[in-house]
């Protein structure tokens, strides 16, 4: 009887012994909010109506989810899938596009064998402490002022 009662207060008991806080071997990293991701897409708005230029500007996290897009009047309507494809590029590649865009200049047209990908320069990789936490993308004019652009809004983040 003692036996018994003693097996059923051991089982009450929680299980401790050994057991690790899995929270401690976590990585903890920045991420985007829409905080944050206003500013940079205001930024790039600004350089792009300083210059004149309409375009699409796109804002992804570090999945490649949207969380901004603004596509400024008379923008071309191909603007938008390629800017949000720029986006998707520098975060899912974690290049910016400019680097497979020279890829293929130099001839190398493996890189038009790479899933999703958009080979222009105009998306850029979104950092900070060092870890891609999202792109943004940007089309409209000619891909270096698309750069330029979307450059404006990622030199916020100071990487």
């Amino acid at each position: 009887m003692l036996r018994t009662i003693l097996i059923c207060l051991l089982a009450a008991l929680p299980v401790t012994v050994g057991a690790t806080d899995l929270s401690t071997q976590l990585t903890h990293k920045p991420v985007l909010n829409l905080n944050v991701v206003r500013q940079i897409a205001a930024a790039a708005e600004a350089e792009a109506r300083k210059n004149n230029w309409n375009v699409s500007i796109s804002i992804v996290d570090e999945a490649g989810r949207l969380m901004y897009f603004s596509r400024m009047d008379d923008t071309p309507n191909s603007s938008v899938d390629v800017s949000m494809g720029k986006a998707r590029h520098a975060v899912n590649y974690r290049r910016d596009t400019k680097f497979h865009q020279e890829l293929l200049e130099k001839g190398n047209a493996v890189v038009l064998g790479l899933p999703d990908i958009t080979p222009i320069e105009g998306g850029l990789r979104l950092i900070a402490n060092g870890k891609v936490i999202g792109g943004i993308g940007v089309s409209g004019v000619q891909a270096s002022q698309d750069a330029q652009i979307a450059r404006a809004g990622a030199i916020l983040l100071g990487e």
